[in-house]
């Protein structure tokens, strides 16, 4: 090795003892006649002393020519700091190297920015140079951070006798809800391959397979729609376990979020974690997954909405639609009308409501609005009832179809627990949402989707709804939720033929298209396929989580844009007639 050291391994306990350091050259400052160096890397800071009172004048130019972000090695001897001069940030702040020799290993231009500058500029200059920005210290505290989780989970999983298969990354392409990337073969003209959208059915064939435990750490690809906390590629803990039911899945995973919640953080969940169903979420708090750090759940008051003359409330509800709304507590002298109006804009412009009703709770306990002229006394005391409403409260509320209320609610609560400062980021908040339903309608076409895939099975009691009434049909479907965001998602398999067959069947896929895409599947479970089941845990979204972070990219070495491309690589790129000749292909020419 080039280094004896790293640069944040030094101490007091080292002082009089020779060493060499390797790092990037954070920042330099000339005291005329001393070259004091902050040398950095991933490890962290060690302050180097290239002049007196070991005064070599060539050393010391030499030094002082040295540029930011250059490659260096030092040999010298670690001091203590002067009294007086010690630098209580750093772990390394007691002592300095006072250095006897001096070498430049590569040279660095003038970069665009540095890794050391607090004003960072704009994500795509960063994208472009990520090499630069992947040195700063909060980059690499990320991928140390995501690290330590990916080992975590795989020493868990190894304990409990979990056993890790690769699966390919070449497959067929299947329908699971997002487009694929396909890649064309040479040697099959006019076939392609599929990058996966997830290790589904390998694992699912791993299980009749009699490996009753499976294991991977698996790249996916999802040709999708991207945002903050979305990638076309993105890596996934996922697993599969055998004669297991719902209980026994999220009972393994409790154990994995309490490990790593320990070991990473320092920090104590309790478990169980808490769990209640997909009705349950959304009824409380509009959403399938709620963010449970904070209050303002949803209460309905679409009965006592049918009683009052208020004709925006009473219309809504005598059409089959809802009212509902939350309680802001001690938010009425918080929000002016102006910023009500903002609010009102928003949930509009960005849930489709049609506005904003609301009530300030005053001194005396009633309730003021614009719009409370057109209540009865007792109409406001019973909305004031069921909402809790206190003196200085804001009470909030959406009157329109259950999908809006739902939607403009849980958008509403998550902004207005920002603004107000209600999140503690220091909180780590876990819980299930179960009990997803099987199937919802595609408006468009009357089709009936999968809500999670074609591979879930129904609960046990739900089954005979299947074919008669699917949208009664409850799935045994459970996703893990960290702080407002799904953090994995699972289900207990299909694991006989026939009702894989009934829900091809009801999703529109015709016997023909089921044994062309996954006749290997019906096949295997005509072979003594177990019950089985597991889960795919988000490893970019976990470590964004526990980082406390609000961008995915951010956790990623080489993330993609919002447009997928990367702008370090340039990719995607065109390629030349003679690959595409290749591979029996030949690009259609495109209009502005």
């Amino acid at each position: 090795m080039l280094r004896t050291h790293t640069c944040g391994q030094l101490r007091k306990s080292d002082v009089g003892t020779e060493v060499t350091l390797c790092g990037w050259v954070e920042s330099k400052r000339d005291h005329g006649g001393a070259v004091f160096i902050d040398l950095r890397d991933r490890y962290g800071i060690t302050q180097v002393v290239i002049g007196p009172p070991e005064a070599n004048a060539d050393l010391i130019n030499e030094a002082g020519r040295v540029s930011a972000e250059s490659v260096i090695l030092i040999r010298g001897t670690v001091t203590e700091r002067l009294e007086g001069k010690t630098n209580e940030k750093l772990d390394t702040g007691a002592i300095e190297v006072r250095s006897e020799h001096f070498e430049v290993l590569n040279g660095c231009e003038t970069p665009p920015f540095t890794p050391s500058q607090s004003d960072l500029p704009g994500e795509d200059l960063r994208l472009k140079y990520r090499f630069l920005d992947l040195r700063r210290r909060e980059m690499q505290r990320a991928m140390v951070l995501r690290s330590t989780i990916v080992k975590t989970m795989r020493d868990y999983f190894a304990e409990h006798d979990f056993i890790d298969v690769e699966t390919p990354i070449l497959g067929r392409s299947t329908p699971e809800g997002a487009r694929d990337y396909l890649v064309p073969s040479r040697v099959h003209p006019a076939n392609f391959y599929a990058l996966p959208q997830s290790p589904q059915l390998y694992k699912q064939i791993l299980m009749v397979a009699g490996f009753d435990r499976y294991i991977q750490v698996a790249k996916c690809f999802r040709d999708e729609d991207l945002r903050a906390d979305r990638q076309p590629e993105f890596t996934q803990l996922d697993l599969e376990m055998s004669f297991v039911d719902a209980d026994d899945v999220m009972g393994l995973i409790d154990g994995l979020v309490a490990k790593t919640a320990k070991e990473v953080l320092g920090k104590e969940v309790r478990t169980p974690l808490p769990r209640m169903t997909f009705e349950e979420a959304m009824r409380r708090f509009g959403s399938d997954a709620p963010d449970l750090r904070f209050g303002m759940e949803i209460v309905d008051v679409t009965p006592v909405a049918k009683k009052t003359e208020f004709r925006v409330f009473r219309g809504t509800a005598d059409s089959g639609g809802f009212v509902r709304g939350i309680t802001v507590k001690d938010a009425a002298a918080k929000y002016s009308r102006r910023q009500i109006d903002e609010l009102t804009e928003y949930v509009k412009a960005d849930f489709g409501a049609k506005g904003l009703a609301w009530f300030r709770v005053e001194e005396d306990g009633s309730l003021w609005s614009p719009i409370s002229k057109n209540f009865e006394a007792e109409h406001l005391a019973e909305i004031k009832e069921l909402l809790g409403g206190e003196t200085g409260d804001l009470l909030m509320f959406l009157a329109d179809s259950w999908e809006v209320t739902c939607k403009g609610l849980a958008g509403l609560r998550k902004r207005l627990a920002s603004e107000l400062g209600l999140i503690d980021p220091e909180e780590l908040n876990c819980s299930w949402v179960t009990e997803f339903p099987m199937f919802d309608r595609d408006e468009e076409t009357g089709r009936w989707n999968a809500m999670h895939h074609p591979f879930t099975a129904p609960l046990e009691s739900d089954l005979p709804s299947l074919k008669d009434k699917p949208q009664d049909c409850r799935a045994q479907a459970y996703d893990l939720v960290i702080n407002g965001s799904e953090a994995g998602g699972g289900t207990i398999r299909i694991h006989d033929q026939a009702t894989q067959s009934d829900v091809f069947e009801l999703l529109g896929i015709d016997a023909e298209t089921a044994e062309d895409r996954f006749g290997f599947l019906l096949n295997a479970l005509k072979y003594g396929a177990p019950p089985h089941g597991g889960i795919a845990l988000g490893i970019d979204r976990w470590v964004m989580l526990f980082a406390g972070l609000e961008n995915i990219r951010e956790v990623i070495a080489f993330p993609k844009t919002q447009k997928a491309a990367d702008l370090m690589t340039e990719a995607p790129g065109s390629v030349d007639k003679d690959q595409l000749a290749e591979l029996h292909l030949r690009t259609a020419k495109t209009g502005k």
